[in-house]
């Protein structure tokens, strides 16, 4: 009876071990039971060191409806991480000389006002300095109940002035990529969403992974929700709640963060998208802060400050955020899907990097450097 009470002990201690006495990888699980509890929307999170995945996990509830339980097979819309993969298709089709980046967008996109398809470029359109005007004070909404890439088009056709001169400042723009998924299609022969299956997803192994469309329905889908700041209640936030939640080539993929991990392996590989073109997209491409090395590639924030460099974005739309921060020349990713609003996830990242990063300096807001 004695040895029976001794080994329960010994188990409870082991158990309870305090957050100094655990493991990083402890210390980042400990941190997202302290922030995410079991019965509310929560968090899915991959890490990758070195190239391979060391911890895969989900925290929280897929919706309120049905409580399954978030696991690293959850799928959720990504928001604006879609812009990485957009920009790798407009990539791949600049290599089989489909376009060229320094291409007129007029020349796919006749309908916009000459002016500005006359003036703005691809390459412009895919580092966020074309200065293109936003879509949404331009849509009719008026029995509008989704939006798509081709709505963004409608709305601004007939606008003949930019915010800037093209390629003159970085002004970050949804309105972009949504013309960029149109860029695609025309060059392609494909919809947008044929052609990220057929030359994205399916080559990188992306098996849970689509565009969101009205039919979609799968049942491994979470659930987007805000927090009401009176009632402190979750409530749904998605595209049934936002007309402008489903314009596809901006924030349209819904994923795993499993899926994501094998996207994150397939550019670091060079076996399924050249090097060279994954290379390009996470090198710095337009300087936000020129004498930081910091801006955006292509589908990426980019911070050359530090070497190697950091390769990272965000997304949030409706009820969903995203994050994933990456070092490519250490085969490092941290990714992280939420389907609550509330938290802030670039901070809860930083926290993260601390833990498993020791020491390494704090890598620049998104926010200081969109604001």
């Amino acid at each position: 009876m004695k040895n029976w009470l001794a080994l329960l002990l010994l188990l409870s201690l082991c158990s309870t071990a305090r957050p100094s006495e655990q493991g990083p990888l402890q210390r980042v699980d400990s941190l997202l039971h302290a922030r995410y509890t079991a019965d509310a929307p929560g968090i899915a999170i991959s890490i990758v060191e070195k190239g391979k995945t060391t911890f895969s996990k989900g925290y929280g509830i897929s919706s309120l409806e049905g409580k399954g339980k978030i696991s690293p097979a959850t799928t959720f819309n990504i928001a604006s991480l879609t812009k990485q993969f957009t920009a790798m298709a407009i990539l791949q089709l600049a290599g089989k000389n489909k376009l060229s980046l320094d291409e007129k967008i007029g020349h796919f996109l006749p309908e916009l006002n000459k002016k500005i398809g006359g003036q703005v470029t691809i390459r412009q359109l895919l580092n966020h300095s074309s200065g293109i005007v936003d879509h949404y004070a331009y849509t009719d909404t008026n029995n509008l109940h989704h939006a798509h890439n081709s709505t963004a088009l409608t709305a601004i056709k007939n606008i003949d002035t930019t915010y800037f001169t093209p390629g003159s400042q970085f002004r970050y723009s949804n309105t972009a990529y949504c013309l960029l998924a149109l860029v695609i299609e025309r060059a392609s022969g494909l919809s947008y969403a044929a052609y990220m299956q057929q030359y994205i997803f399916q080559p990188a192994g992306m098996k849970h992974t689509a565009i969101w469309n009205e039919s979609r329905a799968n049942n491994t889908d979470a659930a987007g929700y805000d927090l009401d700041s009176v009632s402190k209640r979750f409530v749904a936030s998605g595209a049934a709640e936002h007309i402008f939640f489903s314009t596809e080539g901006d924030g349209g993929i819904y994923t795993t963060v499993e899926d994501y991990t094998k996207w994150f392996t397939a550019l670091q590989s060079g076996n399924v998208f050249p090097k060279q073109l994954a290379s390009l997209a996470r090198s710095l491409q337009f300087a936000i802060d020129a004498r930081n090395k910091t801006g955006y590639g292509m589908g990426w924030f980019v911070d050359e400050h530090t070497q190697p460099a950091l390769a990272y974005h965000s997304g949030s739309n409706g009820g969903f955020n995203s994050y994933s921060f990456t070092i490519p020349g250490e085969g490092f990713a941290v990714v992280v899907f939420s389907n609550r609003s509330d938290i802030n996830l670039e901070l809860l990242v930083q926290q993260i990097i601390n833990i498993l990063l020791p020491g390494r300096k704090p890598f620049t807001k998104i926010q200081s450097l969109t604001s």
